[in-house]
C-alpha cells in the first residue's frame, strides 16, 4: 500500500478527540456521585435489615476509588500485553457496566425499589467496577495520546485530556440538574451518633428513581467511546513492541508522512532491544520522579476545594455557594485552555514552577483570611487563585510529563505505579480534609481552616522545589529521547 507523503492532523485530531473520551467519562465517572449520594442515602436509610449510618454511606459515596487504585495497578499489565487499544475497550466496558448495574443494582438477584444489605454491596461491587475503568482511562489516555502524538504538539494534545476531565465534571452536573428538574432533594436530618433519619415529606420520585437515572446516564457517553475506541488505531509505540513494524509504519505515516515514519521506526526500534526492562534499569530517580509528580498532585489539595467547595463556600457565608461553585468551575475550565495553548511554548517545568507558586499564594491568602467576614471576598480570590493556578500547571501537565518521561521500555509499567500513587494520594487527601477542616483548639475557632490550607501552602512550595530540583524539561523531545536522558543521568 502506498504511503502518504505528508501526514495528516485532521485523521491526528480525530485519534486524539476520541481518546479524550475516556478523560470525559473519568470526570463524568468520578463526579456523578455528587448530585446522586443524596438520593442513594435517602433510598438506603428505608432499609429494615440494617442500619444505614453515616460511615456507610461515606464508603458507598467513595468506593469508586478503591477500583481506581486497582484499575491504575492493572494498566501497565494490560497495556503492556493486550495493547493500549484494547485495554481501553476493556475500559469503556466496564464503565458501562458500572452505569447499568448502578442504576439498576436489583437486576437478576433482588426486588426492585427494596433496599437491603445485600443490594448494598452489589451496588459497591458495580460503583468499584466504574472505578477500575476510571484507573485504566486515566492511565492510559494520556499514554496512548502521548504515543501517537508528533513530539512538537504532543505536550498539548496530552493537555486536552485534562480538559475533557474537567470538562466531563461540568456535564455531569449539568445533567444531574437536568434529570432533578422539578423534584427536590430528600431532606435527612440528624439522629446522633452518625445515624440519621429521611424526613417525612421528603420528595419519593428522587429517592426511588432520581439517583437511578443519574448514574445511568453515563451508559450513553460509555458506550459511545466504546464503540468509537475500536476504530483508532493501535499505539506505534507498542506496535513495535511486539514487532509488527508495517502496522507502526502505517500509523506513523498517516500521521507525519512516509519519511517522517521512517525517521521515527527506526528511532523506536533502537530503544526496544526487547519488548519490556525491568522497571529500575535507568534508575530508581526515574521512578520516582513519576511517583512524586503524582503525590504532589493530589498532596497539593486541589480535591479538597474540587470535591467540597460548596461546603467552603457556605462556612464562608456565602449565600448562594453553588452558584459560586459553578463560576469556579468556568474558570477552571478556561485555566486548563491556558495550559493547552502554553505548554508547547513555555515548557513542562516553568508551567509547573509558577503554578506551585500561584497555589501556595492562594492556599496561604485562605488560611489568612478565612473566618474573617470583613475579608470574605479576598478569602473567595484566594482559592480562586489556588484552584486557576493547579489547572494551567499540576492538572494537566502532571499528567503530559507521567505520560512521556518514560523509556519507552518501562513505560506501560511505570506509569501504572504512578498513576496508583496519585489515586492513593487522592483517597487519603479526600478522606482526610473535613476531619482536618474542622478541627478546633477552642470552641468556634478556625485553626482547621487556617491549619488546612497553610499546610497545603507549604506543599505547594515543596513542589516548585522539587520541579526545580529533579524533573526534567521534556518540551521538544521525542519520548525516545527519553531512554538517553536517564542513562546520562544515571552516568552523572
Amino acid at each position: 500500500m502506498k504511503q502518504p507523503t505528508k501526514g495528516s492532523k485532521s485523521y491526528l485530531f480525530s485519534i486524539v478527540m476520541v481518546a479524550v473520551l475516556g478523560g470525559l467519562l473519568f470526570g463524568y465517572d468520578t463526579a456523578v456521585i455528587s448530585g446522586a449520594e443524596k438520593g442513594l442515602q435517602a433510598f438506603f436509610l428505608g432499609a429494615t435489615d440494617f442500619d444505614y449510618s453515616d460511615f456507610l454511606h461515606g464508603f458507598t459515596s467513595s468506593s469508586a476509588l478503591i477500583g481506581c487504585i486497582i484499575g491504575s495497578a492493572l494498566s501497565g499489565i494490560l497495556a503492556s500485553n493486550l495493547g493500549r487499544k484494547k485495554s481501553l475497550v476493556i475500559a469503556g466496558i466496564l464503565f458501562f457496566l458500572s452505569a447499568w448495574g448502578s442504576m439498576y443494582p436489583e437486576m437478576f438477584l433482588f426486588d426492585r425499589g427494596v433496599p437491603v444489605f445485600e443490594l448494598l454491596v452489589v451496588f459497591n461491587i458495580y460503583r468499584i467496577i466504574g472505578g477500575i475503568g476510571v484507573g485504566l482511562a486515566s492511565a492510559i489516555c494520556p499514554m496512548y495520546i502521548g504515543e501517537i502524538a508528533p513530539y512538537k504538539i504532543r505536550g498539548m494534545l496530552v493537555s486536552w485530556n485534562q480538559f475533557a476531565i474537567i470538562f466531563g465534571q461540568l456535564v455531569v452536573y449539568f445533567v444531574n440538574f437536568m434529570i432533578l428538574g422539578e423534584h427536590t432533594q430528600p431532606i435527612i436530618e440528624s439522629i446522633g451518633e452518625g445515624m440519621n433519619r429521611l424526613v417525612a415529606d421528603s420528595d419519593p420520585w428522587t429517592i426511588q428513581v432520581g439517583w437511578r437515572y443519574m448514574f445511568g446516564s453515563e451508559m450513553i457517553p460509555a458506550a459511545l467511546f466504546t464503540l468509537l475506541i475500536c476504530f483508532v488505531p493501535e499505539s506505534p509505540r507498542y506496535l513495535v513492541s511486539v514487532t509488527k513494524f508495517d502496522k507502526a509504519h502505517n500509523v506513523l505515516a498517516r500521521i507525519n508522512g512516509s519519511h517522517a515514519a521512517d525517521i521515527i521506526i527506526q528511532q523506536i526500534k533502537d530503544t526496544m532491544h526487547v519488548k519490556t526492562e525491568k522497571l529500575f534499569t535507568y534508575g530508581w530517580m526515574c521512578i520516582f520522579v513519576g511517583i512524586m509528580l503524582s503525590v504532589f498532585q493530589q498532596a497539593v489539595g486541589i480535591n479538597a476545594v474540587l470535591y467540597y467547595a460548596p461546603r467552603i463556600f457556605a462556612d464562608m457565608g456565602m449565600d448562594n455557594p453553588m452558584q459560586v461553585t459553578v463560576f469556579t468551575g468556568i474558570v477552571n475550565i478556561i485555566f486548563t485552555l491556558v495550559a493547552v495553548f502554553t505548554v508547547e511554548k513555555l515548557g513542562r517545568r516553568p508551567l509547573l514552577i509558577t503554578g506551585s507558586i500561584g497555589m501556595a499564594i492562594g492556599a496561604l491568602g485562605v488560611a489568612v483570611t478565612f473566618g474573617n467576614p470583613a475579608l470574605s471576598m479576598v478569602c473567595m480570590a484566594s482559592i480562586m487563585v489556588y484552584s486557576a493556578s493547579f489547572m494551567f500547571s499540576w492538572g494537566p501537565i502532571c499528567w503530559v510529563l507521567i505520560a512521556e518521561v518514560f523509556p519507552n521500555t518501562i513505560r506501560g509499567a511505570a506509569v501504572a505505579i504512578a498513576v496508583a500513587f496519585q489515586w492513593i494520594f487522592n483517597f487519603i487527601v479526600s478522606s482526610s480534609f473535613v476531619p482536618l477542616f474542622n478541627m478546633h483548639i477552642t470552641e468556634g475557632d478556625h485553626f482547621g481552616h487556617w491549619f488546612t490550607y497553610g499546610m497545603y501552602g507549604v506543599i505547594c512550595i515543596l513542589a516548585a522545589l522539587f520541579v526545580w530540583r529533579l524533573v526534567p524539561e521534556t518540551k521538544g523531545k521525542t519520548l525516545e529521547d527519553m531512554t538517553e536522558l536517564w542513562k546520562n543521568r544515571m552516568n552523572k
